[in-house]
């Protein structure tokens, strides 16, 4: 029986080595799927297929790289997916969104937390802006403000869920101005919280810059102010909240990046954080970046481990009591 026992711990060894080394020449061998976990059209969607479009070549990755959209309940649909379902194989990574998952995971009542992941690769950085809609009466932060403080809780504003970016930069907004926003968030991401401004449903929305810039240049939006610490090169016109007098720092900004369930392979992990961020600076995807007006900013993998640390006590902070 004991003979029996380590023949069978020998060949389980040998297999996994074998598995391990086939993944470390051979992957990947076949295309790779890359959930969003907010809908087609915003933000998250649009810079992943951007950003991933060139993940068949040859001095990349070789082969594709396709999208499964997951949208729902501010992406935690998605992450709860990811987290307990998606095969840890190195075929499906997942796009995180910082401070999303973090925040939601301090909140409660997900399957996730920073834990649950390994990181890859960040190729983006996408400040929260304040938005009205091109026929608004408010053409400054001021004039919002003013009338928030005037009409507690009735200055509706749409976002892309609870504890994203854009929740994160109304809560700071509260806070500054000593005023009351009613925030409400939105079952089809940041494509239909910016649709609830252009259309009139609120009067306000909290949204993606990259977003923004689009609908802005399409004539059906005017931007505020920027949620940031400096004026984004994409919006120089548009003034930091702090410029416009409100004590609203950079804990909103949008990070952008893939990732993979713990439990990954190594060699799979070493190889993706070799070739990833080589496909976010690859000049076609800059170019088709900077036409939609999407910031990047690409980190490798130790980066974006300390990225994740420094903002989970940042939102622990900034989350507590509520």
């Amino acid at each position: 029986m004991k003979k029996l026992l380590k023949t069978a711990a020998l060949a389980a060894a040998t297999l996994a080595v074998a598995a391990t080394g086939s993944f470390a020449g051979d992957y990947p061998d076949r295309p790779i799927g890359v959930a969003v976990s907010y809908g087609a059209g915003g933000a998250t969607d649009f810079q992943a297929r951007i950003v991933t479009m060139v993940a068949g070549n040859a001095d990349i990755l070789g082969q594709p790289i396709y999208i499964l959209n997951k949208p729902g309940a501010g992406g935690r649909k998605g992450w709860n997916w990811f987290a307990t379902e998606a095969t840890a194989d190195g075929y499906t990574m997942s796009a995180y969104n910082i401070p999303h998952f973090i925040a939601q995971s301090i909140k409660g009542g997900v399957k996730y937390s920073a834990d649950s992941f390994e990181p890859i690769a960040n190729w983006g950085s996408d400040p929260a802006v304040v938005v009205v809609g091109k026929d608004s009466k408010f053409n400054s932060m001021q004039e919002l403000i003013d009338y928030a403080k005037a009409n507690p809780g009735k200055t509706t504003t749409s976002g892309a869920g609870l504890f994203v970016g854009h929740h994160i930069a109304a809560l700071q907004i509260e806070k500054a101005c000593e005023c009351k926003l009613a925030y409400v968030p939105t079952k089809g991401g940041g494509a239909a919280a910016m649709k609830a401004v252009i259309g009139g449903e609120v009067l306000a929305g909290i949204n993606n810059l990259s977003d923004a810039f689009r609908a802005r240049e399409a004539g059906n939006v005017k931007i505020l102010g920027v949620a940031d610490l400096e004026r984004n090169d994409f919006i120089k016109d548009v003034p930091t909240l702090k410029e416009a007098g409100l004590d609203v720092d950079n804990s909103s900004v949008n990070f952008r990046g893939l990732m993979v369930p713990k439990g990954t392979p190594q060699a799979v992990i070493d190889k993706l954080a070799k070739q990833v961020p080589m496909m976010f600076g690859h000049a076609r995807v800059a170019k088709r970046m900077k036409a939609g007006g999407s910031p990047m900013k690409i980190m490798n993998r130790e980066e974006v481990q300390k990225m994740w640390a420094d903002r989970e006590v940042v939102l622990k902070e900034l989350l507590k009591g509520l």
